[in-house]
């Protein structure tokens, strides 16, 4: 399943975005950062959050601080996953239960720098796992050496797991990513920054994946 993925400075360019990917695809993945938690900030505005107008399902990446604390803001009918990050967490079982008591899919994203381990131990709980292959925050980073062998760890200790990945894909990234064992494909600039028009941008990853 290949998501497109939104990091945006402004709404409005959220809002361009949305529309871009609309006629082709029925869930989008939004990247949220208020410098609590990351170097830098990317949109994170939860009053224009709720003025969007689409029939996209949207999975938030919460690139957070306190997330216990703030959870429940960002829970909304059209909010169908949350990730987020043990470290910006003193209690990911809390953040989990929300989600589940609100009908939302809870996933922990696990970063170049944080412990498979540590995020596995919630496997009973969690809906799914994502493996960022980038640290959080700034787009257009290059990939992680240890990205592929990071979802190979996850698909030993829980082969059930569903296993997002983030960060770094592209036509030659994602058949390296699937072989070792990842379910989605989250993917931002080889979609909007490919130099190409955008359904072919989108065609050409999508048959890669087929």
């Amino acid at each position: 399943m290949l998501i497109p993925a939104i990091n945006a400075d402004t709404f409005e360019e959220v809002q361009r975005k949305i529309k871009l990917i609309e006629p082709y695809f029925s869930w989008a993945h939004l990247d949220v950062a208020d410098g609590t938690f990351t170097r830098n900030t990317l949109w994170h505005n939860l009053v224009e959050f709720a003025l969007i107008e689409t029939e996209l399902n949207f999975e938030l990446h919460l690139m957070i601080d306190k997330v216990e604390e703030k959870i429940d803001h960002w829970l909304s009918p059209s909010v169908k996953r949350i990730i987020f990050h043990m470290g910006g967490t003193r209690d990911a079982g809390f953040v989990i239960d929300r989600c589940h008591k609100n009908k939302t899919e809870a996933g922990i994203a696990i970063g170049p720098d944080e412990s498979v381990a540590q995020a596995l131990a919630y496997k009973s709980k969690v809906d799914f796992f994502q493996i960022l292959a980038v640290k959080p925050g700034l787009p257009g980073q290059k990939m992680s050496e240890n990205t592929f062998e990071r979802i190979r760890e996850v698909r030993k200790f829980c082969p059930q797991c569903i296993i997002e990945i983030d960060g770094g894909m592209n036509k030659e990234t994602i058949p390296r990513a699937i072989e070792a064992g990842a379910d989605r494909i989250v993917a931002a600039s080889a979609i909007f920054n490919s130099g190409k028009d955008i359904k072919e941008a989108i065609e050409e990853l999508k048959n890669v994946i087929r």
